[in-house]
């Protein structure tokens, strides 16, 4: 069911046919839809723009001319077949989410929350290679590339505020384990991984999964 609360973003969805999916109207039921290439008028800074690619013409040509569209307003790009080789060139072009175009209203919503907060909305896939190429990266730095060799307390203090349950969904988070996985290895519902994951995400302040992977890397939360 579409959220109780008013949503003060706007909302625009951005598809080749101007049709909106059922699912989209649901999450966001105020949101506008107009067909690509259609002029907009000055958008809000607060706006969210879901834009769904055409499988025809190339991503990042498209991109291209979204952005005379619609200046410099976030962008989601949705796509009917996430692949994470495709994504990769969009969110160094700079687009802030990726996600399904079938996703459900909740995870449309919940992949708006992240982005108004300024974190990234990246697929399970692209993330799992994200946070590994992550955790290479820090395994390679030598301690006095640290700042003041500062990792291992910067981790102590983070793990301090959570709970022994929130702790170790902190870990699994950081090695790039889905919800599904982390409640299938702790032995409790992914509804309880969720609870536990925006708990975590509240207290060290981190935006999204992979900022809390570099935050249990050492990186102190901003």
């Amino acid at each position: 069911m579409p959220s109780s609360k008013p949503d003060p973003v706007r909302h625009l969805f951005v598809s080749p046919s101007a049709v909106a999916l059922p699912r989209w109207l649901e999450a966001f039921p105020k949101a506008s839809v107009v067909a690509f290439g259609t002029a907009v008028r000055t958008l809000p800074a607060t706006a969210l723009i879901w834009f769904r690619l055409d499988e025809v013409r190339p991503a990042l040509e498209q991109l291209a001319e979204l952005r005379k569209m619609v200046g410099p307003a976030r962008i989601i790009v949705l796509a009917n077949q996430p692949d994470s080789e495709h994504a990769l060139p969009l969110f160094s072009a700079g687009i802030r989410g990726y996600c399904n175009a079938h996703a459900t209203a909740a995870n449309l919503r919940q992949v708006a929350r992240v982005v108004q907060a300024g974190g990234l909305w990246i697929g399970e896939a692209l993330m799992q290679r994200l946070l590994a190429s992550t955790q290479t990266a820090m395994a390679r730095m030598p301690a006095t590339a640290l700042p003041h060799g500062l990792a291992n307390p910067v981790i102590a203090d983070c793990l301090a505020t959570l709970t022994s349950r929130e702790q170790e969904v902190a870990r699994a988070v950081s090695t790039g384990s889905s919800n599904k996985e982390i409640a299938r290895r702790l032995g409790i519902t992914e509804r309880t991984v969720k609870a536990h994951v925006g708990s975590v995400f509240q207290k060290l302040k981190a935006r999204d999964r992979l900022h809390l992977a570099l935050i249990m890397n050492g990186q102190r939360p901003s």
